[in-house]
């Protein structure tokens, strides 16, 4: 079954303390205003309106959750970098990414919209510096490469792959068109093994829990329960 057969609009966010309870793998796709997020979210869902592509850049001002199977969860996280957006507006933006970035337990990784034609911005590079405090992977999709030609692409990819082994050993990075669909089958295959590979590892977890809160016969069972902070059970989402 494809990875977002099921996909559906689940709810939008705006502060941090209304973030749904954490029960499955969260994936994240942030991107500067423009690069082409949501229509590369709509491509992949193979939805055309899943998530809302406007004329006007900085129009996404909440966190959306798209639920998948599993209660897995895509999150479409507000563009950045728009001039026009008032800077308490921006400031704010500001503290809502990099907080949900850095704390949020259930999210396995980022992918990370960055338009070919205007790669690895000051923005993008701050994206960078926050996610990689958390060591976790990032994907990066060269959007609008059916804007250059052939060989501008790949020029382009060598260079920022280059750039990203150097400097961020964690991402990868890869050609994507929403206009031609290219780059589909390759950026759907690493989410599926990100969702995959993340809902085994929840899995264990929650097993392992489970065997060491079973009694030893004779041993006697006080009123504490073991509690994971990386457990699927673990509770209200944080919001420091």
């Amino acid at each position: 079954m494809s990875l977002f057969q099921n996909i559906s609009f689940y709810t939008t966010v705006n502060q941090l303390r209304d973030l749904p309870r954490a029960s499955g793998v969260e994936v994240a796709f942030a991107g500067r205003s423009n690069a082409g997020k949501s229509s590369a979210i709509n491509t992949l869902a193979k939805r055309g309106r899943l998530a809302y592509v406007s004329k006007t850049p900085g129009r996404t001002q909440h966190i959306n959750f798209f639920r998948l199977e599993d209660s897995n969860f895509l999150v479409d996280l507000p563009g950045y970098g728009y001039a026009k957006v008032p800077l308490a507006i921006r400031q704010h933006w500001e503290h809502l990414l990099s907080t949900y970035l850095q704390t949020r337990d259930v999210l396995y990784g980022m992918v990370l919209i960055m338009d070919i034609r205007h790669p690895l911005t000051k923005l993008d590079l701050q994206m960078l510096e926050w996610f990689s405090l958390t060591k976790k992977p990032v994907h990066v999709l060269l959007t609008k490469s059916d804007k250059l030609s052939r060989s501008q692409a790949a020029y382009a990819l060598k260079e920022v792959k280059y750039f990203l082994t150097e400097r961020y050993p964690h991402c990868t990075v890869q050609l994507f068109s929403s206009m031609v669909g290219y780059g589909i089958e390759e950026a759907t295959a690493i989410l599926t093994d990100w969702f995959g590979s993340a809902g085994a590892k929840i899995h264990q977890h929650t097993i392992e829990l489970e065997t060491k809160k079973t009694p030893v016969k004779g041993e006697k069972t006080g009123g504490n329960r073991l509690i994971s902070k990386a457990s699927p059970q673990g509770g209200k989402a944080r919001d420091d």
